[in-house]
């Protein structure tokens, strides 16, 4: 979409639909460029001005729409398409998409293998905590994890609410074997940020890069 105009993300704005398909053709070529094999389709906002019951039938249908033609777009090139859903009580009041649960709801009336759940910690736990749960009951539908502390947003060691070792010995015991995506804002630069995966990789007997002593 058109970032300077507000947007962010078509798949769920109706009228849309044209300019999702092209914006969509341009991140496989991107994706197939990089060698990456998973691409976030984003919902989108609520209209301006408008109520979210109001539109959320509507906006539902065409993400659904958008979604299905995505996923036989993307079987094409052997990629998963990525559903994240983004806190609407502090990072974005009008974006569609806001908890695993709608998100799970949508994927099954998609009903496609190669559409997956994009689950970012950070805004699970703002919208609905129960995070052990929420983990094991969406793990099927999983494609990608991210991480960030909460309330603000930076490293995992950093002062907050989420205990990351544990979150971390829990997705490996549910046999997650993905990327944890690392979507957090360092409190300095990235090196310096990067502190406590040498420090989590230490008290796993563990050597920088994830490899046994």
């Amino acid at each position: 979409g058109d970032r300077e105009a507000g947007e962010m993300g078509l798949a769920a704005v109706p009228g849309r639909q044209a300019a999702f398909r092209q914006d969509l053709a341009t991140a496989v070529q991107y994706a197939k460029a990089v060698g990456c094999p998973r691409i976030h389709l984003m919902a989108g906002r609520l209209p301006v001005g408008t109520d979210r019951a109001a539109v959320a039938g509507e906006m539902e249908a065409t993400f659904i729409e958008n979604l299905r033609y995505a996923a036989d777009l993307l079987a094409q090139e052997d990629m998963i398409g990525l559903l994240e859903p983004i806190n609407n009580r502090i990072t974005d009041p009008r974006y569609f998409l806001n908890t695993p649960h709608q998100a799970a709801a949508i994927l099954e009336k998609v009903g496609r293998p190669n559409l997956k759940l994009q689950l970012d910690l950070f805004h699970c736990q703002i919208m609905d905590g129960n995070l052990s749960r929420n983990l094991e009951t969406y793990f099927p539908l999983i494609g990608h994890i991210q991480i960030a502390q909460v309330p603000g947003r930076h490293e995992p060691d950093s002062h907050g609410e989420l205990n990351f070792p544990y979150i971390f010995e829990l997705l490996e015991s549910l046999g997650y074997t993905g990327y944890v995506g690392c979507e957090y804002a360092p409190k300095g630069g990235t090196l310096e940020g990067l502190g406590w995966l040498r420090s989590y990789w230490e008290s796993r007997g563990l050597q920088d890069g994830g490899t046994s002593k």
